[in-house]
């Protein structure tokens, strides 16, 4: 399968998980980080705060950022959970960043 494929399917999934989050969490979401260039890739590696090879670089992965019906960022782990298991059950390939010895709620991607 193609990197172009995989990103297909990548971007599909996001938009069934971010219509999951707003129809059935109730929550709402904006957009954090979707794409990385390499060169920041390696200062956030540099900095402890991500890796070289981050599939932000290849387009397969995304941040979110919640929030509730008062405009308030979400800090607690259990709705993230709730999107992170329901972004699993869209693709083999998927992982989520709660799932990670360094936990990333936010997180959310595709292996290549």
């Amino acid at each position: 399968m193609s990197l172009v494929d995989k990103q297909n399917i990548f971007t599909q999934n996001m938009l069934k998980l971010v219509t999951f989050i707003i129809e059935h969490q109730k929550l709402k979401v904006t957009l954090g980080e979707a794409w990385r260039p390499p060169e920041m890739a390696q200062i956030y590696a540099k900095e402890g705060k991500g890796i070289v090879d981050s599939q932000h670089c290849k387009r397969l992965a995304i941040d979110l950022n919640l929030f509730d019906s008062n405009d308030n960022y979400i800090t607690a782990e259990e709705p993230y959970e709730i999107a992170g298991k329901y972004w699993l059950t869209l693709h083999p390939d998927n992982r989520w960043g709660g799932n990670f010895p360094r936990k990333d709620f936010v997180h959310f991607e595709m292996k290549d």
